[in-house]
């Protein structure tokens, strides 16, 4: 016996189809329908028929889709699926070193099965979490995720929700947590039927149609986002949940979803009896998401922070257009003050908005484990018109620069998959809608954003050839030669330095200093007793750190030591301890 219910809050009536056969459903209130059908039990298909409509159409909460977004709903029972975690206690983010990756291009069959092969490299690597780009059901054999419809069924490309489930507890096995990232401020452009059921949207944004949060009837969509986010947690035991673009969500009501949704995750949390983290990717360079609720903040655990990317990939590369224009003429001023406030906009101007950007607010007191730090990640890589990494452009010396800058900061570490080995597989953007009409607008609209940034036509890729992503899977042999392995090594003995030294993960802002030489294009990190010296530019300098040198920590070539004085190759760090 199974219960059926929708909400469809204006239709006359509602019917559901179960394995062909019809049946009524009946109005308890709210908007709500509800059936109960007898023999109905795990994978029976399922569909609703609307009014005097004979279209079915798949259930807006639907765990399991097993014939894609336009097909039936199947019924799905998570007490089938066996864990093996039930020691499992969680992973709290400070601390941890998170490490992104796609499922579909992080091993060649691009499966969760397939992924859980590749967990040992990153236990070796020294990782506590691993965060997952979305992997809703989305229309098409292929996808970054952020184009997903059906938010509650985890998509077939990958092995649908059992695998997910396996993967999860793989990596509890493993003591590695599981970070989701999950997209609540638009839906995909093909098959999402939300609006045949009920007022879900409320407009569109740049990405599509977005949900109705504070307008007539917002209340159950609210729902629907917050236990959709409560699901994941509860249901599929993941650790956390990145929300994307949280700066695109639209709610004007007093108390914001976002905040709505970390009260109730605090309330799960302490009744599962492990931490489950919130990570918003916003634009707004406004610490009141990451303030504590008691202080008038959201209550959000971390949120990613791209102005200290922009930096350091201004710094590193040299690169000055688009969105990087300001952090390019801020050059190592800029880097000095993001590694102290981790913004550079406080309601500053924006060259690139042609506007005041951010809000002034001292970020000193919170935490710095609240913001994610990065070198690359899906985004900074994908949304490159040729999605190229940083191993295309820099060398070995100033990619192992750029990861001690990283893992010396009081920040939250990520790695993007691959960067650990600097990993020259591109990583495209990629999708493939079967409407002939939506593939032409996808590449064009593509065309015509990277033509913005100054790539030419012919550079980007067809997202829609299944090149572009099979181009894009990592090749997992590059990591044993040079000069790849000796950067795997590189990273492995960072993170172990930093979880060896509570100097490198301390999180108060206030205790950092940050030394530079614009002409000698250099940079010292003070973390307490250590020092973490980088010398960014291409001929070899000495640097004096005012205190005796103890011992050399971690070096990326041959260094010299001596008295207070530290002699540094080019493009190379080193970390040391004072005496």
């Amino acid at each position: 016996m199974t219960e059926f219910a929708v909400w469809a809050p204006q239709h006359d009536q509602v019917r559901v189809l179960v394995d062909g056969t019809t049946h009524p459903m009946s109005a308890d209130g709210g908007g709500w329908w509800r059936a109960t059908v007898e023999d109905a039990g795990p994978g029976t298909a399922y569909a609703f028929l609307l009014d005097d409509d004979e279209t079915p159409l798949p259930d807006p909460r639907s765990r399991w889709q097993p014939t894609g977004v336009h097909g039936a709903s199947r019924v799905y029972d998570d007490a089938d699926f066996f864990w093996t975690d039930r020691s499992w206690t969680g992973r709290q983010l400070p601390g941890s070193v998170l490490y992104e990756l796609h499922i579909g291009t992080f091993t060649p069959d691009g499966t969760f099965d397939s992924a859980v092969e590749r967990l040992d490299h990153l236990v070796a690597l020294g990782v506590d979490m691993v965060e997952v780009l979305p992997i809703n059901a989305v229309d098409g054999p292929r996808n970054w995720g952020y184009d997903g419809v059906g938010w509650y069924a985890v998509t077939e490309n990958y092995g649908g929700p059992d695998a997910f489930k396996r993967f999860v507890d793989a990596c509890h096995a493993r003591g590695l947590g599981v970070v989701l990232d999950v997209v609540y401020n638009h839906l995909g452009p093909s098959g999402a039927y939300l609006d045949r059921f009920g007022p879900y949207f409320a407009g569109s944004n740049i990405w599509g149609p977005s949900v109705n949060l504070d307008g007539a009837y917002s209340e159950p969509v609210r729902r629907y986002v917050i236990e959709n986010a409560l699901m994941w947690l509860r249901d599929f035991h993941v650790d956390g949940l990145r929300l994307d673009a949280v700066h695109a969500l639209h709610d004007s009501r007093a108390v914001h979803v976002l905040e709505q949704l970390a009260v109730e995750v605090e309330a799960l949390s302490t009744h599962v009896g492990r931490p489950l983290s919130l990570i918003a990717e916003s634009d707004l360079n406004d610490p009141r998401l990451i303030t504590a609720r008691e202080a008038g903040g959201y209550g959000l655990h971390a949120q990613w922070a791209d102005d200290i990317h922009h930096t350091l990939h201004a710094v590193l590369t040299g690169e000055a257009q688009g969105y990087y224009a300001d952090f390019a003429i801020a050059g190592l001023t800029g880097l000095a003050h993001v590694f102290t406030r981790a913004f550079l906009h406080e309601g500053t101007w924006s060259s690139f908005r042609q506007r005041n950007h951010g809000a002034a607010v001292d970020t000193r007191r919170i935490p710095a484990h609240r913001f994610v730090a990065y070198l690359q990640n899906h985004d900074q890589v994908g949304n490159r018109a040729t999605g190229d990494r940083l191993a295309e452009t820099l060398s070995p010396g100033l990619l192992a620069c750029g990861a001690a800058l990283v893992f010396g900061s009081p920040f939250t570490p990520m790695l993007f998959m691959g960067e650990e080995w600097g990993a020259r597989t591109p990583w495209q953007f990629f999708s493939y809608f079967p409407d002939p009409a939506l593939q032409d607008a996808v590449r064009d609209g593509r065309t015509a954003e990277f033509a913005e940034h100054g790539w030419g036509d012919a550079e980007v890729p067809d997202p829609n050839a299944e090149a572009t992503f099979v181009d894009s899977k990592l090749d997992w042999d590059e990591a044993a030669d040079e000069p790849h392995a000796t950067l795997l090594r590189v990273h492995r003995e960072l993170i172990a330095l930093r979880k060896a030294w509570p100097e490198l993960s301390d999180p108060w802002l206030d205790e950092v200093e940050v030394e530079i030489d614009e002409n000698a294009r250099t940079v010292i990190l003070h973390r307490g007793r250590l020092r973490v010296a980088c010398n960014l530019g291409g001929e070899a300098v000495t640097i004096a750190l005012g205190t005796p040198i103890g011992r050399i920590l971690l070096a990326s070539e041959p260094v010299e030591g001596a008295a207070d004085a530290l002699s540094l190759p080019p493009e190379s760090f080193a970390i040391v301890q004072l005496s």
